[in-house]
This record gives structure tokens, C-alpha cells and sequence, in this order.
């Protein structure tokens, strides 16, 4: 039985499909067993419970042999913070790990991971992997860069920033250079897998992306090539983009673009272009061939 926490996410709700095509019995900690069984294949076990109710994770961890703890905030909301979700929910759940006897803990982390505290999200996946390593489980770290697919991902968002700005204009923070590996959330679900067949992972922190580093403009170029938008790249200086953003997050619930997500991009979020297929045997999608899940809108 292996346990799959975020599994109605981007990367889970792949991870959960090709576990059970391989035989495996899972089971799912859910804030709502409705919803997750809308995303879900029936036969998934369900557990209701949120990663900070103790109660709900013991029960999820008990007669569990592996898990896959994916529950992450890449945005804060409300009581949903970086603290409380992504360091005290990682906690949670490796002490109710230790405690079931669990066999081997893998944790999906992210490149880029800092233990400078002025990168909020980073600093926080860093603290989380932390609690992992000093956990006395046995834990694999898998990080990988900037995941996309059916759901909502990173591409997502850079197409909701262009129905948020008027044509035929498209905002590009700053000179647009820094540099990304985007892979595919079906790709990592992969090698999530391929962790739990080859030992020789346990202990290990695995970097992962796409075969390929692009800049924020050529991923950029190649949504707008998909979506079949003309748009006039605008540069605006990092300076005036501190300042604009924190105002589009006061007057927007969802806004395209956080203080946080502009911070980070301070620093490139790439890896060796063949850590894939070196470590996995696969060689993942291309972002071209990879946003083809995005339709075009109807002319």
C-alpha cells in the first residue's frame, strides 16, 4: 500500500494513475473525498484530512509500506502559508511516517531550494527537506524545475497574465533571462516511480527537468506560438515591477504574478539537461511537443 499526499494535484493525479497501472494498492489524504473523487479512479482509498490534522495523518500512514508526499503551497492563502504547509505539514507527516514503520518516505521538493529566508518559497522547501533528511526515515528528495500539464501549472499562469493584459501587449519582467527546465508533470510522475524500483536512490537528492534550459522569453515565445497570440513583448525594469506587483496582489484575490514568485526569479532554476534520462532511462518531453495539452482558443 503506498500513500499519496496531493494526489488530486498536477503531479499526483498522474502518479496515482500510473501506480495503480502498475499493480500498486493506493491510498490518499483529501481535504474533500467529493472532490477527489471526481479526479480520482475509484479504486483509490480515500482519506479525509488535511496535512496538519494529526488525527487524519496517522490514519492515512497505518499499514502503509511507501509515500509520496507531494502537499505543497506554491502561494500563500490565508492560513495556507509556507510555514504551516510546506515545513509543520512535512513534519506532521514524517513523524506519523516514522511511527507506522513506513519503508521509504519520497519527498518532491524543488530546484532552486535556498536556506536564505529572504526566498520564501525556497527557504521553505529547503526547510522541508531538511525535516526529511534528519527524519531517521528512509527518504529519497527528488527536485524538480518547473512542472506543467493538465491541471494547473506554470503555463497556466503565464497564460492567465496574458487574458490579464490588453493585446497586443505582454509584460516580460525585467531583461526575461532567467533560466528554467520546464518538464512535464506526466515526465516526473515517472521518475517518481522508477525512485521505488531502484534502491540504489534511497539517501540520494535527485535533480530533475526538461532536456532543455530556456529563458522566461523563449518559454514565453512558445506559449504565445501555441495559443496563436500576437503580442509586443514590454520590459519592464525589476525596479518598477517591486512595485507594481505587490499593488496587482492588493487588489487582485489571484493575480498573475506574486512578490514571492518575482523574488525567485532572481535565480536560474535549471540542472544537467540529461538527469533524466541519465538517472531514469527516458528522455522527457520537449516543451513544444509538451503544450499541446493547451488548446488554442476557437477563432
Amino acid at each position: 500500500m503506498i500513500l499519496v499526499t496531493g494526489g488530486t494535484g498536477l503531479v499526483g493525479r498522474h502518479l496515482v494513475r500510473a501506480l495503480l497501472a502498475k499493480g500498486h494498492d493506493v491510498r490518499c489524504l483529501v481535504r474533500s473525498t467529493d472532490k477527489a473523487g471526481q479526479v480520482l479512479p475509484p479504486e483509490v482509498e480515500l482519506v479525509r484530512g488535511d496535512i496538519n490534522d494529526r488525527t487524519a495523518v496517522d490514519k492515512a500512514c497505518r499499514g502503509i509500506d511507501k509515500v509520496f508526499h507531494l502537499v505543497a503551497v506554491i502561494r500563500e492563502n490565508g492560513a495556507n502559508t509556507f510555514e504551516h504547509i510546506n515545513v509543520e505539514g512535512t513534519l506532521n507527516l514524517v513523524v506519523a511516517a516514522g511511527q507506522a514503520g513506513v519503508k521509504h518516505f519520497v519527498h518532491l521538493s524543488a530546484l532552486g531550494v535556498s536556506d536564505n529566508p529572504k526566498f520564501k518559497y525556497a527557504y521553505s522547501k529547503w526547510r522541508g527537506e531538511e525535516t526529511v533528511q534528519q527524519s531517521g526515515l528512509t527518504w529519497t528528495i527528488i527536485r524538480p524545475s518547473v512542472i506543467y500539464g493538465d491541471g494547473f501549472g506554470f503555463f497556466d499562469r503565464l497564460a492567465q497574465s496574458l487574458r490579464f493584459t490588453p493585446r497586443p501587449f505582454i509584460p516580460v519582467p525585467g531583461k526575461g533571462n532567467a533560466l528554467f527546465q520546464p518538464i512535464s508533470a506526466e515526465d516526473v510522475a515517472r521518475c517518481l516511480i522508477k525512485l521505488i524500483e531502484n534502491p540504489s536512490m534511497i539517501g540520494k537528492i535527485v535533480e530533475i527537468g526538461g532536456p532543455e534550459h530556456l529563458s522566461y522569453v523563449q518559454m514565453l515565445d512558445l506559449l504565445l506560438e501555441r495559443l496563436d497570440e500576437k503580442r509586443y513583448k514590454i520590459y519592464v525594469p525589476m525596479f518598477l515591477m517591486r512595485l507594481t506587483v505587490p499593488l496587482m496582489g492588493s487588489l487582485m484575490k489571484d493575480p498573475p504574478v506574486t512578490t514571492v514568485e518575482l523574488k525567485q526569479m532572481e535565480l536560474d532554476n535549471i540542472t544537467d539537461p540529461q538527469a533524466v534520462e541519465k538517472m531514469f532511462g527516458f528522455k522527457p518531453r520537449a516543451l513544444r511537443n509538451g503544450l499541446r495539452y493547451l488548446e488554442p482558443p476557437a477563432s
